[in-house]
Parts: structure tokens; sequence; C-alpha cells
């Protein structure tokens, strides 16, 4: 059975139906790791992953890896974008992106101190000092920083758990609805790519989104559905990547 990259058991259940003795028992178990080697576009990275962690990332998905050679080859889109990825789980993803591009990019997920901690071991391990920033945000709840100033998002298989569709979605319209520009500096509201003989534009803000592990369907059509009713707009760039954006690329002030 696969462990997913964002696995947020504790969020389907109802707070009473935590017991006591199963939140002791949880904070005294010890976390143990596992570190593989793992062979990215042009590199290797060394990535400690939790054997077992019920709100966060176990292993690497093949999406992470599908999604940085999608990302190698259409790298117009992304070079010079101020980033932030969702689900970073062990940001591997994210510090790929920094050693490749430079890319300025921040990593988030779940609200959790031993998520953040190993996401600042990997970027050690792997020659990024200082660690990348990083947001603790659970999907859904008010975002921590005031201003959402990325002008690039990124996410890769985070589509598994359906009942946080509503949550990741709400969370997706923040960071593009209130998008501010960093400084006041602005990006070119289209990146041109020429990548396999297509241009593809990027819009500023952006989502930009892999997703490689199979659902159903329905379940699939779910989220974009609600993207839609929330005011986003979709559209596939190929090779299962979508870009989403707020419809008519209008973005809300604030202030």
């Amino acid at each position: 059975m696969d462990i997913a990259l964002f696995s947020p058991s504790s969020l389907f259940a109802d707070d009473d139906e935590v017991s006591v003795d199963e939140e002791k028992t949880e904070s005294e178990n010890h976390q143990s790791y596992e570190e593989r080697r793992h062979q990215f576009p042009g590199m290797e990275l060394l990535i400690r992953e939790f054997s077992f962690h019920r709100l966060n990332a176990n292993l690497l998905w093949p999406g992470t890896f599908a999604f940085a050679e999608w990302l190698v080859q259409h790298r117009s889109l992304i070079e010079g974008r101020h980033c932030l990825e969702l689900g970073s789980g062990t940001g591997a993803l994210a510090i790929f992106l920094r050693k490749s591009f430079n890319l300025d990019i921040t990593t988030s997920d779940y609200d959790d101190q031993e998520i953040e901690e190993n996401i600042a071991h990997n970027c050690k391990a792997n020659g990024i000092v200082p660690v990348l920033p990083h947001i603790r945000h659970s999907w859904g709840d008010t975002f921590p920083t005031a201003d959402a100033d990325w002008d690039l998002i990124i996410a890769s298989d985070i589509l598994l758990y359906v009942k946080q569709y509503p949550n990741l979605i709400k969370s997706i319209s923040y960071l593009l609805k209130f998008y501010k520009p960093k400084d006041d500096k602005t990006v070119p509201p289209v990146g041109n790519d020429q990548s396999g003989g297509t241009c593809m534009g990027l819009p500023a803000p952006a989502f930009l989104m892999s997703w490689r592990r199979r659902i159903g369907k329905e379940d699939e059509s779910l989220f974009f559905a609600g993207c839609e009713n929330a005011g986003l707009e979709v559209k596939h760039m190929g090779s299962r990547v979508y870009c989403i954006k707020p419809r008519e690329n209008i973005v809300t002030n604030p202030g």
C-alpha cells in the first residue's frame, strides 16, 4: 500500500474521537526515518523520509519526478519566479528546483514541527544552507502570512484526499486572488515556452500542479469543478500538468 505524501488522517475525524491514551501514545512514539538516494534530472539527492508519519509524506511518489522532468523541459515558465510549494512533504522537489534554477522557493506543509525539521534536514544534506524558508499551513486554515506575494504556487500529487478538496481550494483561492507582488515588482503576466513545438503562457499569479496518481474520474472532476465554482480557471498544459489561475486573471488587493 502506498503511503501518501500528504496524509492528514487526523483532519478526517472529530476531535472527540481521539482518546487521551491515543494522543499520549502518539506523542511518545519516536520518529524513525530512512535515507534514500533519488535520481532527479541532472543530479542525485539524498532524501530522509519518514518510516511513518500520520500527517505527511513517507515516500516520494513517481509524480514528483515526472513533474521535475516537465519543469526542466519548460524551465522558462518558472525561472525568476517567487514560488511557494504546497504539500512539500520531504522538500525534495523544492530542493531540486533551488539547486537546478536557483529558484526563490518556499516550502509548506501541514502545521507540524517534525515535518518542518525534516525538510530542513534534507536541505542541509543536499547543500542548501541556509535552509529553504518554510510555512506551516493546514489547508483551509487562515494563511499565516499577511501578504500572498508568491506569483507561482506549485504542487505534485496532492489530490488523493477527496475530503480535503474544499480546504485545498480555499487555500489556493486565497493565494491566487489576494496575490500582491513582492516588493511592488510585477512578473510579466505571460512567459513563453517553445518546448515540444507548442507555445504556452503562464500568468502571474498561477498555480501549477502535476497530478499522476490515478483516482476515479468523478473524484478528480470534483476538484476541477470546485476550482471553477470558486472563480478559478483550469487549463491542461499537457502531461497531466494543470495551470490554475483566477478567472480573467483578476486579483484582489488585500489592502
